[in-house]
């Protein structure tokens, strides 16, 4: 598969809402995952560990609906917006959030991706 390919399929599976199908079928075994935060979740290093730090968002905020566009490409990287409406369990308070996900892909897979919010 193209990198195309790779973006548009990965991309696909995300706006059905099957996260983990494309995490599992595009992740790196050593994949570099990136947030614009501090703390132990700032970087993550292996499939396991990204695999992990979306069950802990998944378990840490009420998702009420949200979008995903895309993807836009360009050479070895595509990037994605998602918008999500949550209700983070932590303050209780439903906000609207913005994100951008770059992702680069390296022999088929993704290796890196950064989140930009």
């Amino acid at each position: 598969m193209t990198n195309t390919e790779i973006a548009k399929d990965f991309t696909e599976l995300l706006k059905r809402g099957d996260y983990e199908s494309a995490a599992e079928k595009y992740n790196a075994d050593d994949i570099v995952s990136y947030e614009a935060m501090e703390g132990p979740m700032a970087v993550c290093r292996g499939k396991d560990a990204v695999k992990q730090k979306g069950q802990w968002w998944q378990e840490n905020n009420e998702v009420h609906g949200g979008s995903v566009e895309g993807p836009y490409v360009n050479g070895d990287q595509f990037a994605v917006r998602f918008t999500f409406d949550i209700t983070p369990k932590a303050t209780g308070q439903r906000v609207t959030m913005d994100e951008v996900g770059l992702y680069t892909v390296k022999n088929g897979k993704i290796a890196e991706e950064r989140f930009y919010y």
